[in-house]
């Protein structure tokens, strides 16, 4: 119908973001699977499906109502009410997630610095739209960059810097260049953006030295640090994890995001936002800048549904609050997974001493993804020609640089197929690599 009917508004009257490739990338990638629902996904960054259980929400559910009973002390009509009608703004799940974070992160939060929102994607979109006070502010980000963070700063008109990443998570010198450089423009940078571990897309985690310098030039540039966090706990060896930039935040520098897509349950859609900033009013109290966030959240979904944040809110009280151990069998899944895949491009691309390797690829320690990179462009086109001819779907680097240049690198995903899917979506990308070094120069 949209192809035959004359159209009633045009792209050009609407904001202009809607007609950016960053907010068009997500929906091509999903139509590119939807058109070859044959192909091998090793695209999808979604969590493992075989664990997902529907009796265990209603039981997740009943525990966290037993909690506002039994532990809390709420009348059975004052639970019925917190569960079942309109929700505080803020969250009713707020002090579980800070017993979550000073359990699993060493994080110490007060519960009123958090609040609780519709996936991760909402805590960008509010925070975003806080910094963003004026046409001088911009946003530094680690490139390349999570597409949801570029669409989200498109939609509040906040324009994004690239930051070089390279093997070990972020350039520090690029970054501290990058703010003065905005400034000296005449421009004022308000955040950072970045995934210290596994990040989506590259892979890539920041070491604990790092972290710490990281935080010293946030101090040094007065800048805030945007800490995005959802594959920390999926770490392939069972070792101690480097602390989060928020756990050695002593001077308020870090926004941490965080969401339970990857570690309960993503059809609940709940994520947060810990921001326990101090902010001056007008009037001149001073709360968090979760209070200021929260009411940008009223205006845009009023608050989070009570019962997908019970569900979450009963995982959590299953396991004293502790992701680790409710999540043994993913962890074990996406680490087996993630060296199958490894291991299986080693042996279709194996070295060669009489020649340079001319397909790499990423080790990551952990999370979902491995970057592939091939000396020809990977494009959309590209894309479909793998998804109808090879059947094999992933996903090009290009759609993570906010920028036209071509890209000869993709991104395989871990975490929603089998070890034979892998082996299977692993010869059919082989054979496509293969043609494609075998074709004419030109």
């Amino acid at each position: 119908m949209a192809d035959t009917e004359p159209a009633d508004l045009s792209v050009a009257d609407l904001h202009p973001a809607l007609d950016d490739p960053a907010l068009t990338s997500m929906n091509f990638l999903n139509e590119v699977s939807e058109r070859y629902p044959a192909a091998v996904s090793l695209a999808a960054g979604r969590p493992y499906e075989e664990f997902f259980d529907v009796a265990a929400v209603h039981r997740h559910l009943e525990t966290f109502h037993r909690h506002l009973t039994d532990e809390l002390g709420h009348r059975p009509e004052q639970a019925r009410r917190l569960l079942l009608q309109y929700g505080r703004t803020k969250g009713i799940v707020h002090h579980l997630i800070a017993r979550n974070l000073a359990v699993d992160e060493a994080i110490t939060v007060d519960p009123e610095s958090i609040v609780v929102t519709v996936g991760c994607q909402e805590a960008m979109f509010l925070v975003l739209r806080a910094l963003r006070a004026g046409p001088a502010d911009v946003l530094l980000a680690v490139a390349p960059t999570y597409v949801g963070l570029t669409g989200a700063a498109r939609l509040v008109d906040l324009p994004v810097w690239p930051v070089a990443g390279g093997p070990s998570g972020v350039d520090l010198a690029d970054l501290r260049a990058q703010v003065r450089r905005a400034r000296a423009a005449g421009l004022r940078p308000r955040a950072c953006y970045l995934m210290p571990d596994f990040a989506n897309p590259s892979g890539v985690s920041i070491d604990a030295a790092d972290r710490r310098r990281l935080l010293e030039l946030a101090a040094e540039e007065d800048l805030l640090l945007l800490e995005d966090n959802p594959y920390g706990l999926f770490h392939l060896d069972g070792g101690p994890r480097p602390p989060t930039l928020k756990a050695l935040d002593t001077d308020r520098r870090v926004v941490y995001l965080g969401s339970f897509a990857k570690t309960v349950l993503p059809g609940a859609r709940v994520g947060y936002v810990v921001a326990d900033q101090r902010v001056a009013g007008a009037d001149g109290r001073v709360g968090p800048l979760a209070d200021q966030l929260a009411m940008i959240k009223s205006m845009v979904t009023l608050n989070t549904s009570p019962i997908a944040q019970a569900v979450i809110g009963g995982r959590l009280l299953e396991h004293g609050c502790s992701l680790v151990p409710a999540n043994t069998r993913e962890r074990a899944a996406y680490a087996r997974n993630l060296r199958h895949l490894v291991a299986g491009l080693a042996r279709r691309f194996p070295d060669r001493p009489d020649r340079p390797a001319v397909v790499r690829w990423t080790t990551p320690a952990g999370g979902f993804f491995v970057v592939v990179t091939v000396p020809f462009v990977v494009d959309d086109a590209l894309l479909d020609r793998s998804a109808r001819d090879y059947g094999v779907l992933w996903t090009p680097m290009a759609h993570f640089y906010d920028d036209t240049a071509p890209v000869c690198a993709l991104r395989l995903s871990v975490s929603a197929v089998t070890t034979a899917q892998i082996d299977l979506g692993l010869d059919r990308l082989a054979a496509l690599i293969t043609d494609e070094l075998a074709r004419p120069a030109g």
